[in-house]
């Protein structure tokens, strides 16, 4: 019978939470098509159709370096790389497959040095590795859910032996978690539901996959997407955690409205994972980019509500970040360069929202996120003005005084601070204050 450690769990989450902010990264053959990750299974390609990408995939512009001075200027503090995506491409030299990146033109293990280049940045290190695999004989075809083939009759399933397929993707996570030095996060990707099976926790024989990672990588943390997909919570939610739980709930493409509680309400471990335009993959014709403005103050909203932000760039065929993510990464950056102290560390407030923003907390620190002014004095709501010790401008340190005006004069039970005269804030995207409790 399995027995959940709450001490080792913490233990291994506690630079997780700390974090709060990490870059994801969606690379793989499909940079070249450029219509996305899941090109192969929207447009129904077939394998011999798709096979052309793998001849002329020759990143030459790929240096992970670049990549990892980018996320930790961003502040981010980890990064997650797609090792292998659903349509089977490895970036890096599996022995069980010919389909990687060592066997096209570029000839290197793109995963290695990801990795290097993370760990020689400071920044933690993790793996997405997918359950699914659409270049494998035995993976189900016809009448998959997300299978290219799974309309066309002439990919019917019999002679596919799952099992064959388990062994092959058991054997891929154990080359990752033994010839890549220590991983950070290995992040699955996904389970789901059709018509002939359901593709969850024992189909993928998790509780002996996960078994041989914890053996292998004892200090690893683990999405939940052996369990659920983006739209589910999993065992750990159900408060019945089963030897394959995961260590944090991977909503996608939403924050959670009110943070993440399991079934007894108790606070959960999330992240959040966003794209930066509406796609993962590079996408050319995408350029419905999200303004860094918006990007920091959702940052800013998953740590008030307990959560990180995991948010994806998708390199191009040559290797290259596209010039509005690395812009975007730079305007992040230098509000982080700032305001990270309300972020590291940091989490709920226990407090309501204020109109004018948001509050992060550590310990006895309050920070009040100001997206945008108020008319009079700033009030600074859930506070007694006997509890503060003082308030300073976090990107400054200026101390900001209490505000003494008969307008504020009706609500002696509010703490009001004085911003002075310009009805512009310091910081039109989130200016921030320290509120220091005594």
């Amino acid at each position: 019978m399995y027995q959940f450690d709450r001490a080792e769990y913490e233990k291994r989450m506690a630079w997780y939470t700390q974090a709060r902010f990490g870059m994801f990264i969606h690379w793989g053959l499909y940079a070249i098509p450029a219509r996305g990750e899941w090109v192969r299974s929207v447009e129904e390609i077939k394998k011999e159709d798709y096979m052309p990408y793998f001849e002329e995939f020759d990143p030459v512009d790929y240096d992970p370096r670049k990549w990892a001075k980018a996320a930790k200027a961003a502040g981010m503090q980890y990064m997650v790389l797609t090792s292998k995506h659903h349509d089977g491409f490895c970036l890096f030299d599996s022995q069980y497959t010919d389909f990687k990146s060592t066997n096209t033109k570029c000839g290197r293990d793109l995963v290695r040095e990801f990795l290097e280049a993370g760990r020689a940045e400071g920044l933690k290190v993790g793996l997405y590795f997918s359950l699914l695999d659409w270049v494998h004989e035995d993976y189900p075809h016809y009448g998959d859910r997300n299978h290219p083939m799974r309309f066309n009759e002439e990919y019917q399933n019999e002679g596919r032996n799952f099992d064959n397929y388990l062994t092959y993707m058991h054997n891929q996570v154990r080359e990752l978690c033994t010839n890549y030095g220590k991983l950070d996060i290995l992040w699955f990707d996904f389970s789901y539901e059709d018509k002939y099976n359901v593709m969850r926790g024992e189909k993928w024989k998790a509780t002996e996959l996960v078994n041989m990672v914890r053996e292998l990588q004892p200090e690893v943390i683990i999405d939940n997407r052996l369990e659920v997909s983006g739209d589910g919570f999993g065992s750990l939610w159900e408060c019945d955690p089963k030897p394959y739980h995961g260590d944090f709930v991977s909503p996608e493409q939403i924050i959670p409205p009110n943070g993440i509680q399991d079934k007894e309400g108790n606070d959960m471990a999330w992240e959040a994972c966003v794209t930066m335009n509406n796609n993962w993959g590079y996408c050319e014709n995408d350029r419905f980019f999200k303004p860094a403005s918006m990007l920091i103050k959702k940052l800013v909203e998953c740590v008030s509500k307990g959560g990180n932000l995991l948010l994806n760039v998708g390199p191009d065929a040559k290797g290259n970040i596209p010039p509005e993510s690395m812009e975007i990464l730079g305007e992040i950056g230098a509000w982080m360069d700032k305001n990270s102290e309300s972020i590291y560390g940091c989490g709920k407030a226990g407090m309501e929202k204020p109109d004018t923003g948001r509050i992060t907390r550590k310990g006895d620190t309050l920070y009040y996120h100001l997206f945008e002014n108020t008319i009079g004095p700033m009030p600074l709501m859930g506070v007694k003005k006997d509890e503060v010790q003082y308030i300073r401008s976090l990107a400054t340190g200026a101390e900001v005084p209490f505000a003494n005006s008969w307008v504020q004069g009706p609500y002696p039970d509010i703490v009001f601070a004085d911003l002075g005269p310009d009805p512009v804030l310091p910081d039109p995207v989130d200016t921030v204050l320290k509120v220091q409790l005594k």
